[in-house]
């Protein structure tokens, strides 16, 4: 392709709303260019980089044995009741009626889709297991679309859906999925990291995410140096911290005048944070109801919103305010597990479970503390005022009221449960996700088939997707410097660029079109800049772009020699020009 055919509107300019150099520099580099709020079109170069994407993860998919279809960009509103998930999406799915008054949306994803396309179509256990994927257009109505690629409306995705008979057998094509997409994105070029992760709105369980590793990720995510654990910090765990216990505490009910907080009541008592029962209360919202939800963790640690809401299968949690606890009649800064207020509930963290260590908590009193002891079914504390469901042996009873569950944000430092380790932080992009969704949409649907005993059965799903778009986006994230994008080789608009140094010299121009010609006629990737501009210019475009080689037919022609340059590495060889073929040849493979 010659360089002055082409459509590639590059700038000077950054938009002002460019933050990563992903926007920055796709827009720059002609790449995308914005019609609305986070809705971009593809320009050539962008199409491109995307269909290159769209291959390595089509070839990749078709070699697991899924099959590749296409959804309608328009679906039916009537699925999304059907499922139950047209109230739970919220306004990020976008509605519209026909002219006939009928309710459809721009598919935001398409769990309801296929199921649609299988039942009925598929009857026995034979016909299973199916795998299901597409490449293509989704909508979702983000509230701030931001950052380019990385939060727009409307992106490029695949996602796949796959239908078994078992269990064992979604385990087993879920397993084979994450070995598919190792593949995919290595063969990308791109530094990655598979890691546990929560299921979120899609539901299911099994969940992990593969995350593209930059400084600029949204997404904090939690390793062990020491061997391949990762999970996002939402899904992250850790061997339980142990007791710094400063002094031995026994069970009382003591006076902690005007002392509310756990550094206050620290000081006051010369005990460690750890040693503390720290009371967070949250609004917990849910599609019928909204009540206050009181978690228990450590002192030391800090709640994880989105284990807590998981916990109490809410839709989302929301700070209190003084209204919302004067309402519930607490004792803001001396709430404890035991005499909260009537019908309140509450979730203790896991790592206090049959905890033999006696800690501190609210006695749900003003200006008292108390210490008690737990285990699985309550709270022991004998010497304790107040009404016990067991008075005999002091123990306060969890009833209904409250459970343990997984609270606990992970933080630096702690230890690995794998391997005992020290845990650490990293950003990661998000680039691609997969579930065990189980049944969730099929049973919803009626998506059924008959077993080997000819009974009626509900087929268990599996959920794949990968962010073509978003995945472009992550590439130069991971792959950029200050003069612009450093594309890996995989997915680079070409893969080399010949610079032609100045039009009006014959020498330079012969050489130019031989090379290009000659690198044509071997099936190279390339690219040659044949505009009537000025070298430095053609130099920064050809650095902002991001070509992963760019050979310069300059002055050296007179001596049968060019110069090659690494965008990554940023090495200058000088090559013979009879030879630059062969050794392009080979550089291209180390990249």
């Amino acid at each position: 392709m010659k360089f002055s055919k082409m459509f590639i509107p590059t700038t000077k300019e950054t938009p002002n709303d460019a933050t990563l150099p992903s926007h920055q520099y796709l827009v720059r580099g002609g790449f995308i260019a914005q019609t609305g709020a986070g809705i971009y079109d593809f320009m050539p170069l962008g199409k491109i980089v995307l269909d290159k994407i769209r291959a390595v993860v089509k070839k990749e998919m078709d070699n697991a044995g899924a099959n590749e279809v296409q959804f309608g960009f328009v679906t039916p509103l009537s699925l999304w009741e059907e499922s139950g998930r047209s109230n739970t999406m919220g306004h990020e799915m976008l509605r519209f009626k026909d002219r006939k008054n009928t309710n459809f949306v721009l598919s935001p994803t398409n769990e309801e889709s296929v199921v649609n396309m299988v039942k009925n179509r598929i009857t026995s256990y034979k016909d299973l297991p199916v795998h299901l994927y597409q490449i293509n257009t989704k909508f979702r109505d983000e509230a701030r679309p931001r950052f380019g690629l990385m939060r727009g409306r409307e992106f490029l995705m695949k996602d796949g859906y796959s239908f078994h008979s078992s269990e064992e057998d979604l385990v087993r094509e879920f397993n084979l999925m994450e070995a598919t997409y190792k593949k995919i994105y290595t063969k990308l070029g791109l530094d990655f990291r598979v890691v546990a992760a929560d299921s979120g709105a899609i539901g299911g369980s099994g969940s992990k995410e593969f995350h593209v590793l930059a400084d600029s990720g949204e997404d904090t995510i939690v390793v062990c140096p020491d061997c391949e654990y990762g999970a996002n910090i939402e899904a992250a765990t850790r061997k339980p911290n142990t007791l710094n216990q400063k002094r031995e505490l026994k069970l009382e009910k003591f006076e902690t005048p005007n002392r509310k907080t756990i550094a206050e009541i620290t000081e006051f008592l010369d005990i460690d944070a750890s040693q503390t029962i720290k009371a967070v209360i949250k609004k917990a919202i849910y599609e019928e109801k909204t009540e206050l939800v009181v978690f228990f963790i450590r002192g030391s640690d800090e709640l994880e919103e989105t284990k807590a809401c998981n916990a109490i299968g809410a839709l989302e949690l929301e700070d209190t305010t003084e209204e919302d606890l004067e309402k519930a009649q607490f004792n803001v800064g001396y709430v404890g597990i035991i005499g909260l207020p009537d019908s309140i509930r509450f979730v203790i963290d896991n790592e206090l479970k049959n905890w033999d260590d006696i800690l501190v908590t609210g006695a749900n009193e003003e200006n008292y503390h108390c210490s008690i002891r737990l285990d699985e079914e309550g709270a022991f504390h004998p010497g304790l005022i107040g009404e016990f469901p067991n008075q005999e042996t002091g123990k306060f009873l969890f009833e209904d009221l409250g459970h343990f569950a997984d609270l606990v944000a992970v933080q630096e430092g702690d230890t690995c449960a794998c391997c005992g380790g020290k845990l650490q932080y990293t950003k990661g992009i998000e680039a691609g996700h997969i579930f065990q969704l189980g049944t969730k949409y099929s049973k919803a649907l009626n998506a059924v088939f008959l077993d080997q005993n000819g009974k009626q059965q509900v087929m268990t799903m599996g959920c794949y997707g990968i962010g073509v778009s978003r995945t472009a986006a992550a590439a130069i994230e991971q792959n950029n410097d200050e003069n612009g994008m450093i594309w890996p080789r995989a997915i680079a608009p070409f893969e080399v660029v010949i610079i032609n140094a100045n039009l009006k010299d014959e020498a330079i121009n012969g050489a130019s079109e031989k090379l290009y010609k000659e690198f044509l006629e071997a099936n190279q990737d390339v690219i040659i800049d044949d505009r009537n501009e000025r070298i430095g210019f053609k130099f920064k475009d050809a650095e902002l772009i991001g070509f992963p080689v760019q050979i310069v037919v300059g002055k050296g022609v007179a001596e049968g020699k060019v110069e090659v340059k690494t965008r990554k590495t940023k090495e200058t060889f000088e090559v013979e020009i009879d030879k630059v073929l062969d050794f392009v040849k080979e550089l291209l493979i180390k990249l």
